[in-house]
């Protein structure tokens, strides 16, 4: 859903927040958008957000935004490394393996690279506020990596490290496997984007609740958010009604993370317009896919084909973007609740 309002910042304090979109793969669209963004205003995203939230890959690239890492360095990653994080394999046996087994990927070789990006990191670490969705299947509801901050008077998080946070968002159902984080006395997480595909929504409450509004330190609240890459709404007609878990084969998983997304997009929108202190609301969406396009862009195709249509569609449209005032807004000023 693509989104945009007046923008004015003039006499107020600004809290400024960016959602970033889950996508497996397909974060190398979005990495490419924000990449584009630090290039053409001259700055690291981090200085210029208070608040960043991100689920899956969403939230690999908000972790590593919050620790000041050029955006490049993340998108590189999406090459170097995709290939061996989503082996490709035969599609009919891996299904079955996927179907019967086991998750369709190992997580060892993510571990490795984002032991490679983060280290020993922990959120204590973080340049700015931090909202990272999973969800928590030992207590049976959405849990929410945050930065500890003392509005909320929060004494939990900061000393998870940033590796076993971004495998616990990005633990996708039948793809990745289950994570346990010790520090949490072995709770169980997968993927936030059963809940929070987009979490655009997770940083606005947040931001209303703790940073905005009367007797607090902010007045005005500014959200980008950025999307991901998806086919173009609506499945082909369905001959057969009774469909199986095998049926159903991606579209199941696919299904849950769109619908998702464009029902958070709604409500954001109608906030943004229609709460008591309303706020500007800028989406980037994804691009349209053609129908071609759509057969090889998905959650885990590592292939060349797809990953040079996803860095150039990238590209193409923070150029667009890039260039619209709504967005240069949102790098005039540095951001205002600093943390170190």
């Amino acid at each position: 859903m693509d989104s945009s309002y007046p923008l004015s910042t003039s006499g107020s304090q600004v809290f400024k927040v960016l959602s970033i979109d889950g996508g497996g793969i397909k974060g190398l669209y979005s990495s490419r958008i924000l990449e584009h963004f630090e290039d053409r205003f001259n700055c690291r995203i981090v200085d210029h957000f208070d608040l960043i939230c991100g689920t899956s890959t969403g939230g690999l690239i908000a972790l590593g935004l919050s620790l000041h890492i050029p955006v490049g360095l993340i998108s590189n990653l999406y090459y170097r490394r995709g290939k061996y994080i989503f082996p490709q394999r035969n599609g009919f046996l891996s299904s079955l393996q996927q179907f019967f087994l086991r998750s369709k990927y190992d997580n060892s070789e993510l571990r490795k690279a984002l032991e490679e990006m983060f280290g020993e990191r922990t959120l204590a670490d973080s340049y700015c506020l931090l909202c990272i969705p999973a969800f928590s299947l030992t207590d049976g509801r959405p849990f929410i990596f945050k930065f500890d901050h003392n509005e909320g008077n929060f004494c939990r998080d900061n000393r998870t490290k940033y590796v076993d946070i971004a495998l616990a968002t990005s633990a996708a159902p039948a793809y990745l496997p289950i994570v346990t984080i010790d520090t949490y006395d072995q709770k169980q997480f997968i993927d936030g984007g059963i809940y929070a595909n987009n979490p655009t929504l997770i940083g606005v409450v947040e931001a209303l609740r703790y940073f905005i509004g009367n007797k607090k330190r902010f007045q005005k609240l500014m959200v980008m958010s950025i999307g991901s890459l998806e086919p173009n709404p609506g499945r082909r007609f369905f001959k057969k009604y009774h469909r199986s878990v095998v049926d159903w084969n991606k579209d199941l998983i696919a299904t849950f993370f769109e619908g998702q997304a464009h029902l958070t997009g709604y409500f954001v929108e109608t906030l943004a317009q229609h709460c008591d202190s309303p706020f500007d609301y800028v989406r980037i969406p994804g691009v349209p896919l053609s129908p071609e396009q759509a057969r090889i862009i998905n959650l885990d195709n590592t292939s060349c084909e797809a990953l040079n249509l996803m860095f150039q569609m990238g590209k193409d449209q923070a150029l667009l973007w890039g260039r619209k005032p709504e967005i240069t807004e949102f790098f005039k000023e540095r951001k205002q609740y600093i943390i170190r």
